[in-house]
C-alpha cells in the first residue's frame, strides 16, 4: 500500500470516527494520568547510533530509498509536532515525554540523509508545516480531531504510530542497506512503545482502542510484548 492511499484511508476513517463518536467521548469520564517526566526506553542514543551507522558500509541508494528516507523525516517531525500541539492543548506529560522521543527519531534520520547528502526537506523545521501535502493534511486532521478531548488526542496519537509503524515496515522492505535498516529498526522500536503507551494510557480512561491500519494479529503482538529498547545497537 503506498503511503498516498494509506492517507487517504486515514483521512476517510478519522473523520468517519470523529463525527460520529467525538461527541460520546467528551462524555466520558476523564482520569488524571501519571505526570511522569522521565525519559521512555524509545529514545535513541545518537551518539550510538552514529557509531554503529559509522562502522557499516555506505551503500548507493536508490531514488526510491532516497525518496523514503527523506519521507520518514518528516512523518516523525509529524509525530513530534502533533504530540508537542497536544502537550500544549491539554498539559498531559505523555505527549511531551514522546515528543521528546520523536526528536532523537528526527535525529536518527538526520543522520542517514547527512551520510548520504540528501537535502534535508524540514531543515527549517517550522513547527506544523510540512512540504508533503499529504503529510501537511495529515497533521491537520489529526490536531483537528485531537482537539475535542484528551480522550481523542490519545486516540490520535495511536494512529499516528499505527500509520508510523506501516510506512516503516514497509521502506524496511524496500532497502536491503545495512545502515537504513538499522536506523529503521531503531524507529520500529520506538513507534511501537510508543503505541503500548498510547493504548495503555486510553485503557486507564476507561477506553478500549481498536486498531485502525494494523491487523489485529499484528496489534495484540505488539500490545502483548513488553516495551523495547532503541539505544542504535
Amino acid at each position: 500500500m503506498t503511503s498516498q492511499k494509506l492517507i487517504t484511508m486515514i483521512t476517510l476513517s478519522t473523520l468517519l470516527i470523529f463525527t460520529g463518536c467525538g461527541s460520546e467521548s467528551n462524555k466520558l469520564q476523564v482520569q488524571p494520568l501519571p505526570q511522569m517526566n522521565i525519559p521512555d526506553p524509545s529514545y535513541i542514543q545518537i551518539m550510538d547510533l552514529s557509531t554503529a551507522l559509522a562502522a557499516l558500509p555506505l551503500e548507493e541508494l536508490t531514488d526510491e530509498e532516497s525518496a523514503d528516507i527523506l519521507f520518514m523525516r518528516e512523518e516523525e517531525k509529524l509525530a513530534r509536532d502533533a504530540y508537542d500541539f497536544f502537550y500544549n492543548l491539554w498539559g498531559q506529560q505523555i505527549f511531551n515525554n514522546i515528543s521528546n522521543s520523536e526528536q532523537t527519531h528526527m535525529e536518527a534520520l538526520l543522520l542517514l540523509i547527512n551520510r548520504y547528502d540528501l537535502i534535508d526537506p524540514v531543515a527549517d523545521d517550522i513547527p506544523g508545516y510540512f512540504p508533503n501535502t499529504d503529510l501537511q493534511s495529515l497533521y491537520d486532521l489529526l490536531t483537528a480531531s485531537g482537539s475535542n478531548s484528551l480522550i481523542d488526542a490519545l486516540m490520535a496519537g495511536a494512529e499516528i504510530e499505527e500509520v508510523d509503524l506501516i510506512d516503516l515496515y514497509i521502506r524496511y522492505d524496500a532497502t536491503d542497506n545495512q545502515d537504513v535498516r538499522l536506523v529503521y529498526d531503531n524507529l520500529m522500536k520506538g513507534s511501537r512503545n510508543h503505541l503500548r503507551s498510547f493504548v495503555s494510557n486510553l485503557e486507564k480512561q476507561g477506553v478500549t482502542y481498536l486498531p485502525l491500519h494494523l491487523t489485529q494479529e499484528e496489534y495484540d503482538e505488539i500490545i502483548n510484548s513488553p516495551m523495547e529498547n532503541g539505544r542504535g545497537s
